[in-house]
């Protein structure tokens, strides 16, 4: 028996050893690029956030523990982990299992949503929705970094950030929605990217950051302080001044300051086909309760499928008959198209 043949529910990745996640891993990897070539979907976001999802079904507690997909694309092991591996013949097909998230399928898919910037608004109605009941569970959106661009997207971040809710926001960035992103949040993002180990400096130095500013006698000494401010003579200025001192250093030492300022506490980034390393990171974050947490995660779309990695744009969604035989043309490709006849035919066409 295969050691993806003896996972049938969350839990059953708590007796595995390293070993057997490593090669998981791999297993879940062969079985997504076999069945959705079968019956077409979407398969590159899947195969790059394999050890992610493997990561978050090992720290957090499905379905008590919330864990919200965003758009649904990078799904796909989230559904063979939950149970339904063995109905993924029937992958978008009449009567079978959808291709997104659905909660009619399944008590770990919390959300339903085929549009992609939809899911840190979910997570945080949830969050409060918790805090209202007096409940204790953890709740985590993962979104991508093409469906982040989304405005949605960013009111739910300057929500949670102004109210403190607690909400972990982990980041799935590999550079691309279908074809490579595009403008500022992008451009940022890319200047902290560690998938190639290329910048290991930018991982050491976050580290060092995330151990001391997450430390408990870090934050108490720093609710301490603020507290004696508030009472002497002038201690707003004073208070004002270690506020931009603290800024200007997180400038300096860390790559994605924009979410701090939001009010979010930043882990990573993070290398993310590193199970035991997303893990830790995931841990620290699940353990923080000094507010919300924005998790960022760089993966590579089409991870350990060699067309896929050579070839993302291709591989973001299959067609059943990829493996070979006739395929017919994708709207998108057919929309270009047309729109290119048009635009030599006639100037007015931008």
């Amino acid at each position: 028996m295969s050691v993806l043949e003896r996972i049938g529910h969350p839990r059953d990745l708590n007796g595995l050893d390293r070993d057997g996640l490593l090669q998981l891993c791999r297993e879940i990897r062969e079985f997504t690029v076999e069945a959705v070539q079968r019956t077409g979907g979407h398969i590159s976001s899947s195969l790059g956030a394999t050890e992610l999802t493997v990561a978050l079904h090992r720290v957090f507690e499905s379905p008590r523990d919330k864990l919200v997909w965003d758009t649904g694309h990078q799904g796909y092991v989230h559904k063979i982990l939950t149970g339904r591996r063995e109905q993924f013949d029937g992958l978008r097909q009449f009567g079978g299992i959808s291709g997104f998230l659905t909660r009619t399928e399944s008590e770990h898919d919390q959300f339903g949503a085929g549009h992609a910037g939809t899911s840190i608004s979910a997570a945080h109605g949830m969050a409060v929705a918790r805090e209202l009941k007096g409940e204790k569970h953890h709740v985590v959106a993962i979104i991508g970094d093409g469906a982040l661009t989304a405005g949605m997207a960013f009111e739910a971040l300057n929500s949670i950030g102004h109210l403190r809710t607690r909400v972990i926001v982990v980041l799935n960035d590999n550079g691309m929605s279908i074809s490579p992103n595009v403008g500022a949040l992008s451009r940022m993002l890319d200047a902290s990217r560690i998938d190639d180990l290329s910048r290991p400096q930018v991982a050491a130095v976050s580290r060092m950051v995330e151990a001391v500013r997450t430390a408990r006698p870090y934050r108490e000494l720093h609710r301490l302080t603020e507290a004696v401010l508030d009472r002497l003579p002038a201690g707003d200025l004073a208070e004002e001044a270690a506020r931009r001192i603290l800024t200007s250093l997180k400038a300096i030492l860390m790559p994605n300051v924009l979410f701090e300022e939001l009010g979010f506490t930043y882990f990573g980034p993070a290398n993310g086909h590193d199970l035991f390393a997303l893990e830790s990171v995931l841990q620290k974050a699940r353990d923080f309760h000094d507010g919300p947490v924005f998790v960022h995660v760089n993966t590579q779309k089409g991870h350990g499928y060699g067309p896929a990695e050579a070839d993302n744009q291709k591989w973001h969604g299959v067609s059943a008959s990829s493996s070979g035989g006739a395929v017919a043309p994708q709207y998108t490709k057919v929309f270009a198209d047309t729109v290119r006849e048009a635009m030599q035919r006639d100037d007015r066409v931008v």
